[in-house]
């Protein structure tokens, strides 16, 4: 395995729960109102720091997407998505955008709140 080397941000910095390293600035926030089987996420028009997966199609709430799930590169936790293909005209604008999950991820204002203790189990999705 090579060095890794992570992309630090200026700004107000959305960071990886897990491990704090920047995700996407909060100038690249497009939209709060996006939800996932866990809760709240954020669209984003770009993230750093993260592993694309591999693309896969995904039933969503408005609709069907070509869709890959994003890691951060430092943790390996997963942390949302990135939209590939939005197969109806109206949902184009997702395309190439980020959705990262509330629950895992803090800004720069909760950044010194403590964290889960149990980071790795589950959010209740598999129940």
């Amino acid at each position: 395995m090579g060095r890794l080397f992570l992309v630090e941000l200026d700004g107000k910095v959305y960071r990886c729960k897990f491990c704090r390293s920047h995700l996407a600035l909060s100038d690249d926030l497009v939209s709060r109102a996006f939800y996932c089987r866990r809760g709240k996420a954020y669209l984003f028009n770009t993230a750093v720091n993260i592993i694309v997966g591999a693309k896969e199609e995904r039933m969503m709430l408005y609709g069907m997407h070509t869709v890959a799930d994003v890691f951060c590169c430092c943790c390996g936790q997963i942390l949302g998505w990135k939209y590939e293909v939005a197969h109806d005209k109206n949902e184009k604008y997702k395309e190439g955008k980020f959705v990262l999950e509330r629950g895992r991820i803090i800004d720069g204002i909760d950044s010194e709140v403590s964290v889960d203790p149990y980071p790795t189990m589950s959010d209740g999705e598999d129940a």
